[in-house]
């Protein structure tokens, strides 16, 4: 198996990844939204009841 960003060999301790390093680029790209399922865009929710009102 092959480490996703880097196509190194998988390590046992970072599975699927080689490294903490890959580890962490992938965890930066979900945090950035860099992978998207594509789709229907989605309209705005109205505000929850247990929300407070926003100040705009």
């Amino acid at each position: 198996m092959a480490c996703p960003i880097c196509a190194r060999p998988v390590d046992p301790r970072y599975r699927p990844f080689c490294s903490k390093r890959c580890a962490d680029v992938d965890l930066a790209k979900w945090l950035r939204g860099d992978y998207v399922v594509p789709g229907e865009p989605v309209e705005d929710l109205p505000p929850r009841d247990d929300e407070p009102p926003s100040r705009d």
